[in-house]
């Protein structure tokens, strides 16, 4: 899958992270009143009322990759099918309800959560979880930065078969099948709102939001003034080249000021968000930086060995302007995304910050 990381990528990941300072159990909002939210999210009276599970009385209704989802009372046993997710669900507080996590050597969790991931049953290591095992751990939510992950000619629980065992599937919002191309960082923020309503902890989810937009604000604030670096976005896999012209990816570029010398609406990117292309076509644009995904130190070397060897005299190799990223900070519906905000903009305009 395009789009975990280099030492560099992890050094950055732990500095940067600003966890809000209240990381409360959910249970200690759930008489707290919901927050109501533009985008998707519903409170209506549930027929539990008084007698609900989680003692609000309030049922909560999300919008889902175009699927209504109905929680009557807080999900209990949850699963992240990935780091990213299970960082995310840790982060509001859901800790005690994780009965799984998945795929976890795709990146690590951050450091200052790290500890409370350990006693969480781990059902796949670099793949979705196989159904039976996803069944297995009877979960009531299970959380995923994509679709595919519920791909069931893969051997992977579908929505719908989860949906026959009693559990419902929240996709990240940016990883929806039809917004893959044209998701933005910002759609985290309506996961953080979305994902805050269903687990009744609205003021962890504001205060995580908070955190998060004033990142990227003082982010657009650093680079307001300097003239933008054109940038090209790939995907190195052996000696096959690919670029990311559109996605969440194409939108970390931009947030992170750099001029994408890939155009999201040129007919490679119709379909998908990469494209594979010759290395003539990045020597013809010659960008100013090079930024790639990366899964570990291997890879790494890997890419910057190729790209200095195919593009010498390109002029993001020859101004070591070479920015590696972890690939879980493309993941959509992650924080993770705002860190990859956070190390291009350095990257690109290191004078600013």
């Amino acid at each position: 899958m395009i789009p975990t990381s280099s030492p560099s990528a992890s050094a950055n990941r732990s500095r940067r992270r600003k966890p809000p300072a209240v990381l409360a159990s959910v249970a200690a909002f759930a008489t707290v009143p919901l927050l109501l939210s533009a985008c998707g999210t519903g409170v209506t009276n549930g027929p539990g009322g008084a007698e609900a599970a989680d003692g609000s009385g309030e049922t909560v209704t999300i919008t889902n990759c175009g699927r209504e989802l109905t929680f009557a009372t807080t999900p209990s046993s949850i699963v992240g099918m990935m780091p990213s997710q299970t960082e995310l669900l840790i982060r509001l507080g859901a800790v005690d309800s994780l009965v799984g996590q998945a795929q976890t050597d795709v990146s690590p969790l951050p450091d200052d959560i790290a500890d409370q991931a350990a006693d969480i049953p781990v059902l796949s290591t670099d793949t979705p979880p196989a159904r039976e095992d996803l069944l297995a751990a009877a979960p009531d939510l299970v959380v995923s930065p994509t679709e595919y992950e519920f791909t069931a000619e893969q051997g992977f629980a579908s929505i719908e078969q989860l949906k026959q065992n009693d559990a419902q599937a929240y996709v990240a919002t940016g990883g929806c099948l039809d917004r893959r191309s044209t998701a933005e960082v910002t759609d985290v923020l309506t996961d953080i709102d979305n994902l805050g309503a269903i687990l009744r902890a609205p003021d962890v989810a504001e205060e995580l939001s908070r955190d998060a937009e004033a990142r990227l604000s003082d982010v657009e604030t650093a680079i307001s003034d300097v003239p933008r670096r054109t940038v090209a976005q790939v995907f190195v896999d052996g000696n096959s080249l690919q670029a990311i012209g559109a996605g969440v990816e194409a939108d970390i570029i931009a947030t992170a000021g750099g001029e994408n010398v890939f155009d999201p609406d040129a007919p490679e990117f119709a379909d998908f968000f990469a494209a594979e292309i010759t290395p003539e076509e990045i020597i013809s644009r010659d960008p100013e930086a090079i930024v790639f995904s990366v899964s570990g130190p291997e890879s790494e070397q890997h890419t910057r060995d190729y790209l200095e060897r195919t593009f010498p005299d390109v002029a993001a190799v020859k101004e070591d302007r070479l920015i590696a990223v972890s690939k879980s900070d493309l993941f959509p519906g992650t924080l993770g995304n705002i860190d990859a905000v956070e190390l291009i903009a350095e990257e690109l305009y290191p004078d600013a910050f």
